[in-house]
């Protein structure tokens, strides 16, 4: 009899999600192998053929061997970068290259694999502009958005909607004295507005007037909703400030949200809505590789065991 097929994840070292994720698949007798990709090639190396068999070879690292054929879900979260520190710069920046194309291009082809999600298809979904048209193109009420480098078209957007928010369109490590730090929403006024405008590229959207927020989980064919009440411009500023409670979608969300999914190629996405005064849910964002279970203790949702169904591909 072969051995069973593994979950392959790939995450850094400091993960509460998928440390509870691999205790329910370790509780299921499915077997699981963790790797952080940051770690090749000092403790993890990779040997790859590619025939027309597809890929072949394997994955060691100092205690485990993964056959690259025969991976039954890859379950990518949120590995560390690679780093080359003992190289010069250019040096260090070449291997970087080789490393993200070499192993990256491997891990994004592992035949037979379910990907939860597909390293690639997270890129494309991480884009904010790229996101807010694939949720107008599936169906959904988006406020009005503009991206820009203008000063003058910041200006004029403000104007012509009033109460208009600044989002960051991606939060690097932002550290001040040290200490790490995100760039927080937070509201605009015409004189807000300065020349260093032009000094990138920055994200403003009408504020929609709401009542709450919901976090909407999907998880292969399962959809959980939760509404966050807090009070807050960005619920995500004070956790202890929130109340949660579980609901059911308005109709066409859920068929929305279907859509979405297949449109990125995506497994599994964490959603934010905003709940207008009106009762509309207003699309905020999709996070293709959100945090989730915290809501499960909150709500009493099977979340996990829908993520471990998934991974094991139980229902496949």
């Amino acid at each position: 009899m072969s051995e069973p097929r593994p979950v392959l994840v790939i995450t850094s070292l400091h993960d509460p999600t998928a440390d509870v994720v691999i205790r329910e698949l370790h509780d299921r007798d499915v077997p699981v192998v963790r790797l952080d990709s940051g770690d090749f090639p000092a403790s993890l190396s990779v040997e790859a053929e590619i025939t027309d068999r597809g890929i072949q070879g394997r994955l060691q690292t100092p205690s485990r061997t993964t056959d690259l054929a025969n991976v039954r879900a890859l379950y990518y979260r949120r590995p560390s970068g690679f780093a080359f520190p003992h190289l010069s710069e250019q040096d260090a920046r070449f291997a970087v290259t080789q490393a993200r194309y070499g192993l990256g291009g491997v891990l994004a082809a592992l035949p037979g694999c379910l990907y939860v999600n597909h390293p690639h298809r997270i890129g494309d979904a991480e884009f904010k502009p790229s996101g807010l048209a694939g949720a107008a193109a599936a169906g959904f009420l988006i406020p009005p958005s503009l991206v820009t480098s203008s000063p003058d078209a910041a200006r004029a957007f403000v104007k012509r909607h009033g109460s208009v928010v600044y989002k960051p369109l991606h939060n690097p490590v932002y550290l001040v004295d040290g200490v790490s730090n995100v760039v927080r929403i937070a509201e605009v006024a015409v004189d807000d507005i300065d020349d260093s405008v032009a000094g990138t590229a920055h994200l403003f959207q009408q504020r929609v007037p709401k009542a709450a927020d919901v976090r909407v989980t999907v998880i292969g064919g399962e959809v959980f909703c939760v509404r966050i009440d807090s009070g807050l411009l960005d619920w995500r500023t004070n956790y202890s400030q929130l109340t949660y409670s579980v609901v059911e979608p308005p109709s066409g969300i859920e068929s929305a949200l279907y859509r979405y999914m297949h449109h990125f190629g995506l497994g599994f996405g964490a959603f934010d809505f905003c709940v207008g005064e009106d009762g509309r849910w207003w699309f905020l964002e999709c996070n293709p590789s959100g945090q989730w279970y915290w809501l499960e203790h909150e709500t009493g949702l099977p979340m996990l065991a829908a993520m471990a169904d998934l991974l094991e591909r139980k229902n496949r």
